[in-house]
């Protein structure tokens, strides 16, 4: 009930101070163009940020950016449609990408303080991550390097080493 009581101390105070600076009919036009302005951004960057999201889901990448935008852009939203000047203001700026991207940024890092896992989670999916065995290309039985030339037949080589493959020998080697 407090905060409710705030809000409209809040909202009262700020119309009456543009009313009493631009006028009665002025304060209502800033009123009805921020709303239908931030409703028609507000669906126009949340046809945007389910996009995103589908292009992240279709590419297998983890998409916290792309659900947090969503997220922002919904709650402007409900800013927007809320009635007031400052709730319009709010949701003007949760709708608008600059202030959404400093708005998500800060957001992320306080979920991050308060649960580190969700840290290494949002590094480890800004990368491509190898998972398989190294396959070492050291012979068992004598413990010699045999030397190939690094072709594979099934699998992958990275940094020189076969990574889950089979080593076609080269040239000479068979």
């Amino acid at each position: 009930m407090p905060f409710v009581l705030l809000y409209l101390v809040v909202e009262i105070v700020a119309l009456v101070a543009l009313g009493s600076a631009i006028g009665l009919g002025w304060t209502l036009l800033v009123l009805l163009a921020g709303s239908v302005l931030g409703l028609w951004l507000a669906r126009r960057e949340g046809v945007r940020a389910a996009q995103a999201l589908a292009e992240a889901v279709s590419n297998r990448r983890v998409a916290h950016s792309e659900l947090t935008d969503g997220l922002l852009v919904a709650a402007g939203g409900v800013l927007l449609f809320v009635p007031g000047l400052v709730t319009d203001l709010a949701g003007l700026l949760l709708v608008l990408p600059p202030t959404r991207a400093l708005v998500r940024r800060r957001l992320v890092r306080a979920a991050e303080r308060r649960s580190p896992g969700l840290r290494s989670a949002r590094i480890r999916s800004q990368g491509p991550v190898v998972d398989g065995v190294v396959v070492d290309d050291v012979d068992e039985r004598t413990g010699d390097r045999p030397s190939h030339d690094g072709r594979v037949s099934e699998g992958r080589v990275s940094e020189g080493r076969v990574i889950e493959g089979t080593v076609v020998p080269g040239p000479g080697e068979r």
